[in-house]
């Protein structure tokens, strides 16, 4: 194999273990400087307050995202992201951290 048919193949091997969660070594997480609340909020059928509420944001947060007085900040875009792509998994990781606390006075 050439040289560069080794280094894409390399590449293609490290990509596929990135994408699978087994190494973040070499890789930087891109996250968009603009998202889209509204279009987040409208596919799963939630009021402001609703999804303000369900997934810990301040309702007045929401609303000036939406309507773009304000960007979220990194940390939140990422967390969007992630309630775009699976909101359940967020649904469950604050439930869990919820029965931590609870059990851990």
């Amino acid at each position: 194999m050439s040289k560069a048919g080794s280094r894409i193949l390399g590449s293609v091997r490290a990509a596929r273990a990135y994408a699978r969660g087994e190494t973040t070594e070499g890789f930087i997480a891109h996250v968009p400087d603009d998202i889209d609340v509204k279009a987040i909020r409208a596919r799963l059928d939630l009021s402001q307050d609703a999804f303000a509420r369900r997934f810990g944001f301040s309702p007045a947060a929401v609303r000036d995202w939406e309507q773009h007085r304000r960007q979220p900040e990194q940390a939140a875009r990422v967390l969007l992201m992630v309630i775009a792509h699976n909101p359940e998994a967020v649904d469950q990781a604050i439930a869990e951290y919820g029965q931590q606390v609870d059990a851990h006075p």
